[in-house]
């Protein structure tokens, strides 16, 4: 599994400004309804319910937000990069500039968790990260997110 399977360019996205966490989801969702054909009212709702369990702000501005659906065959990923940060709850206080959503069908099992910790470690590398925040083209964020992805390992 690499990202380049999970990431869609059409669902890489650069945002000037979120006013909130549940707009924040309602862009996601509607990024993915127009990138790979779901409900974005169905997306938002699960988003919501999962950070319900706990914020997925793990820090160092990142957010990982992620959730179950009926109806996907494979998991599905969204990234947002926000020029204006967002207060998110993450675990370190921060607020998050860039969010990379996961969505995976209620049965996916092991699969949601593999791409879940591929995008964590991807996440966590600070030159990946450097790179996201200096580029706003979605070509551009799409080609760091699924070039660099090995030197997060």
């Amino acid at each position: 599994m690499d990202l380049s399977s999970l990431l869609r360019p059409a669902a890489v996205r650069a945002v000037a400004n979120v006013a909130s966490k549940k707009r924040l989801f309602q862009d996601l969702a509607d990024i993915a309804a127009q990138a790979y054909g779901l409900d974005a009212a169905i997306i938002v709702d699960a988003l919501q319910e999962r950070e319900s369990l706990g914020p997925t702000g793990v820090g160092h501005g990142v957010a990982l937000p992620h959730a179950r659906l009926h109806g996907l065959d494979h998991v599905v990923g969204v990234f947002m990069r926000l020029e204006k940060p967002l207060d998110f709850d993450a675990v370190d206080r921060q607020p998050v500039d860039l969010v990379f959503g996961l969505l995976a069908p209620k049965s996916s099992g092991v699969d949601h968790l593999k791409a879940l910790a591929l995008v964590s470690r991807t996440m966590r590398n600070e030159d990946t990260c450097k790179k996201l925040r200096s580029n706003t083209d979605p070509a551009a964020l799409h080609g760091v997110l699924t070039t660099t992805q090995g030197l997060a390992a």
